[in-house]
Order: structure tokens, then sequence, then C-alpha cells
């Protein structure tokens, strides 16, 4: 092996052990956490799915209005 292959094997395993490291350093959420963050991202995509549903058909209402 050249010393250009052993230096890149080398920084592909210092590469893993950092990633594993850090790994163990995130903090996760609990249970309770993880289902109010979904509520609000669902609240949060309907919210949105309602308004550009609302909009699109202002719009298409307007073009309608525009090419009679």
């Amino acid at each position: 092996m050249g010393t250009g292959i052993k230096n890149s094997v080398s920084k592909i395993g210092r590469f893993f052990r950092n990633v594993i490291k850090e790994l163990k350093n995130v903090r996760w959420p609990t249970r309770k956490e993880l289902q109010s963050y979904t509520i609000v991202v669902l609240v949060t995509l309907i919210f949105f799915v309602i308004y550009f549903a609302v909009l699109d058909f202002g719009i298409s209402e307007v073009v309608k209005l525009i090419v009679r």
C-alpha cells in the first residue's frame, strides 16, 4: 500500500470515529416532545394546504373573469 492509500484509509477511519462520537452527544427528543413537534408540523401543513387551496381558487376565478 502506498502512503496516499494509508492516509486516505486513516482519514476515513477518523471520520467514522468522529461520527460515532458526535452521535453519542446528540440529545434525542422524548416521546412527549416528539408528539408535540409532530402536531405542530401537521397543523402547519394543514394551514398551508388550506391557504394555497384558497389562493389557487381565487387566482383561477380571476383568470376566468379575465378570459371571458
